[in-house]
């Protein structure tokens, strides 16, 4: 395995019924690296990275994570491994606060008065967003906000935050920029860039090449559940990759 490789996926297929979803696909992605995945309709971008994030098993294919292989059967597995995935639908609860977004199914807890009974351990879980919060620069009046009262944008970044408390390396996001406005396009740009400077890989499945350009250090195309093509963005334009996407050659 090449140094600096965190995730080597090979020869990874996945069908339904007839249909290919995924066929012989490799992906890498690298420490430290922000990797954009692109691609038309049923390319098998999401498809891949279920894969990866442990919810869907291939068909056939090995998984390797950080020179090991790796088996990866459901979501513990990936995220015992260190992977974390945002939908892109938040997957977020709006009746909870964020604090209980956060911590939702990771509850901390404590003894009752000494008693071997669990309660929540809600003055520490509070503590804890409220510093996490803060760590990625993410501005809320309180963290006992009620998520359903969030904008668009503010529901992704408490996804995120959730996403990579529980010491996350690898984070996969599914169309983040999906239905945020401009102001919040950016504000989630600089947090992708910080996620980053803080050390940790980002995986980006979007349809807006502009977002894997303006951050990317890589994007690997897809089409019709193959790989086509792998860029550098310091090497390459728009017009290439939708080239490639279309399949159109240059």
């Amino acid at each position: 395995m090449s140094e600096g490789l965190l995730i080597k996926m090979s020869n990874i297929s996945k069908s339904f019924g007839e249909v290919k979803a995924v066929q012989n696909v490799d992906f890498e992605l690298k420490s430290n690296e922000i990797l954009g995945i692109v691609g038309d309709n049923a390319a098998g971008k999401s498809t891949l990275m279920k894969i990866l994030s442990g919810a869907l098993i291939p068909d056939s294919g090995e998984i390797y994570f950080e020179g090991k292989k790796a088996e990866i059967k459901s979501p513990i597995d990936s995220r015992n491994l260190g992977i974390e995935m945002v939908y892109q639908d938040f997957t977020l609860a709006d009746n909870l606060n964020i604090i209980d977004n956060i911590f939702i199914g990771r509850e901390l807890t404590k003894n009752f008065f000494g008693i071997p009974i669990k309660i929540l351990n809600k003055d520490i879980m509070e503590r804890e967003s409220s510093n996490l919060l803060s760590k990625l620069q993410i501005n809320f009046k309180s963290p006992r906000l009620n998520v359903a009262n969030l904008s668009g944008g503010q529901k992704r970044s408490v996804s995120i935050s959730r996403a990579i408390y529980f010491d996350a390396k690898v984070l996969i996001m599914d169309e983040p920029t999906a239905n945020l406005g401009i102001k919040e396009i950016n504000k989630l740009m600089d947090l992708i860039k910080l996620l980053r400077e803080k050390g940790l890989s980002i995986i980006i499945i979007s349809h807006r090449l502009q977002d894997i350009f303006t951050i990317g250090d890589r994007v690997i195309v897809l089409r019709s559940g193959s790989r086509v093509g792998e860029k550098k963005i310091k090497d390459t334009t728009m017009e290439e990759v939708v080239k490639l996407i279309v399949g159109v050659e240059a």
